[in-house]
């Protein structure tokens, strides 16, 4: 019996834990394809939906809100492509997270993160959606993953379309752990207060998430650490 829990142990180390020279690798990666996602030109049809808000209601502090979306608008984009990485399914959910916000705007605390919030928006409205479709559809993977797969595979199989197609096969929740810690570069407390879970809880998808990720890459995840 001994033996085998000397066998059994190792392994489940071995698995959320991943050698520092490719845990470093692997970030530059995740920061790399971050950063191209905020480099993006920023869809027509999104910075159209913005210039309309200004004669919506609140017209008072209208414009200053507005210029305050459009400036959060490469972040909440970049976002909304870590959680859904399909691109038509990010531009919708960040189209409805501008509309609700909004709609909203009397609810946002003047002084509070404004980034933080309407990323809390669209991750609500993204997990709904998910929602939605798992009652249409039964799918203990996720249809969307699929779908973001078959897209990123039409792409060119670069360096960072690679991390993105294999993010893509993550799951939702690992995913978007691991880029707000590992690619956007929040703490383990800031990515637990806007997604709404327990700190261990982040740690432990970041760590599952290092180790898949870095697996599907082909990277050397064998540790040497006891």
């Amino acid at each position: 019996m001994a033996e085998g829990t000397s066998r059994t142990a190792p392994s489940r180390s071995r698995e959320g834990r991943i050698p520092e020279g490719a845990r470093q690798h692997l970030g530059s990666e995740l920061r790399s394809y971050y950063a191209s996602m905020l480099a993006e030109v920023q869809p027509s049809t999104l910075l159209e939906l913005i210039a309309r808000l200004d004669g919506a209601p609140y017209a008072r502090e209208a414009a200053d809100f507005r210029d305050r979306l459009l400036a959060s608008l490469p972040g909440l984009r970049a976002f909304a492509l870590s959680l859904a990485v399909n691109h038509a399914v990010a531009d919708d959910l960040v189209q409805e997270t501008l509309l609700k916000a909004w709609k909203n705007q009397d609810r946002f605390e003047p002084g509070s993160n404004l980034q933080a919030w309407l990323c809390t928006i669209l991750r609500n409205q993204f997990y709904t959606d998910i929602r939605k479709r798992k009652r249409e559809v039964e799918d203990a993977d996720g249809t969307m993953a699929g779908q973001m797969v078959a897209s990123a595979a039409q792409e060119a199989n670069s360096e960072l379309q690679q991390v993105k197609q294999h993010l893509a096969k993550l799951p939702a929740a690992m995913r978007e752990a691991l880029l707000l810690v590992g690619a956007q570069g929040l703490t383990y407390e800031d990515a637990a207060e806007l997604i709404g879970c327990q700190v261990g809880t982040v740690k432990s998808r970041v760590s599952r998430a290092r180790a898949l990720l870095a697996r599907s890459l082909g990277m050397d995840t064998r540790s040497t650490a006891l």
